[in-house]
């Protein structure tokens, strides 16, 4: 199996071929080896950048359904293999992604060659099964709020509004100093906060139920859905679940390395998309088999600073996706 190192110096050593021929060639390997449908969903999530990156747009965004639509464009299968790799995102624009994929396939397997945490992990749920490495992790859906340029666990909120409630209630006196923080929640704030919360464990409740237990077991969709959104169990957001506790807990999970020619031809796609992150300025490629999709480049605009100073880079307008089949680079 080529490793990144190896993918980087294939692509050095065939000067005329460029990143995504090389992506390509393996994408199109990994179809021939399952003979299903293949979509890559991933972001560069974990890539070091020298030009800020807003977290936005590295995450599950609205924008994204016109990606899979351009990926999803002309694939007349009815299975279908979403090869996952992302911090997650939007509640929202996952179940829009969802509702989409549900509606063409009738068997999907989500792979998760690194990471698929939060909304991603949503997504995956909505799948028959979900394929891990050992390296490999999905994380609990607890929602994230915006609030001003930081997003703070919904139950976090709520867990220090009935702090403070208790506090103020047993010395009265401390309300002076609560009432500033709570004066900076937004009119409905805690009831949006609740309202999410709950969102998120139904759909997972209901995307389990309705497809990887194919309607056997709502309770055991019901028992994961609320193990999946239990901020005080997790006690992060970001805490990684391997595939020995997804299986505990009762997902259909199956373990990559199971299948050695399917794991060389994941993490081969993986390792060639990780290369073209890391030699462009891509941020987020949704792309099929065939090399057609959608790419979220950055505009990155040099400024020189002053003279005889080093040039400093910044990014600019945030990106467009490009025509669909056009070079990521």
């Amino acid at each position: 199996m080529p490793t990144r190192d190896h993918i980087q110096a294939e692509i050095h050593r065939l000067k005329g071929a460029g990143q995504d021929d090389i992506r390509h060639k393996y994408l199109g390997k990994l179809n021939k080896r399952t003979g299903r449908d293949t979509v890559i969903y991933f972001s560069s999530y974990g890539i070091q950048r020298p030009f800020p990156v807003p977290a936005t747009a590295l995450s599950v965004s609205q924008d994204d359904i016109q990606g899979f639509m351009a990926s999803l464009h002309k694939l007349k299968g009815d299975s279908l293999d979403l090869i996952l790799h992302s911090p997650g995102g939007s509640l929202e624009a996952a179940d829009q992604i969802v509702q989409y994929l549900r509606a063409k396939y009738r068997n999907i397997r989500a792979i998760v060659p690194q990471n698929a945490m939060s909304a991603a992990t949503m997504i995956a749920c909505a799948c028959d099964e979900i394929v891990l490495g050992k390296h490999s992790a999905i994380g609990p859906i607890d929602p994230q709020m915006l609030f001003g340029q930081l997003a703070i666990p919904a139950h976090t909120i709520l867990s220090d509004f009935e702090k403070a409630r208790a506090d103020i209630t047993n010395a009265p006196q401390l309300g002076q100093l609560w009432a500033p923080r709570l004066a900076t929640l937004p009119p409905g704030f805690l009831n949006l906060c609740e309202q999410t919360i709950r969102l998120a464990k139904e759909k997972v409740e209901l995307w389990l139920g309705k497809y990887m237990f194919d309607g056997q077991d709502q309770d055991k969709a019901r028992s994961i859905a609320e193990w999946l959104g239990n901020f005080e169990e997790h006690r992060t957001h970001g805490r990684p679940i391997g595939f020995d506790l997804a299986l505990e807990k009762g997902l259909k999970v199956t373990r990559l390395e199971d299948n050695q020619d399917l794991q060389e031809a994941v993490l081969s796609v993986f390792h060639a998309t990780m290369v073209t992150f890391q030699s462009t300025s891509c941020l987020k490629i949704i792309e099929n088999h065939h090399g057609k999709g959608h790419y979220l480049v950055a505009n990155v605009v040099v400024q020189s600073v002053a003279p005889g100073n080093v040039q400093q880079a910044q990014q600019g307008a945030q990106a467009d996706g490009l025509a669909s089949g056009e070079p990521a680079a």
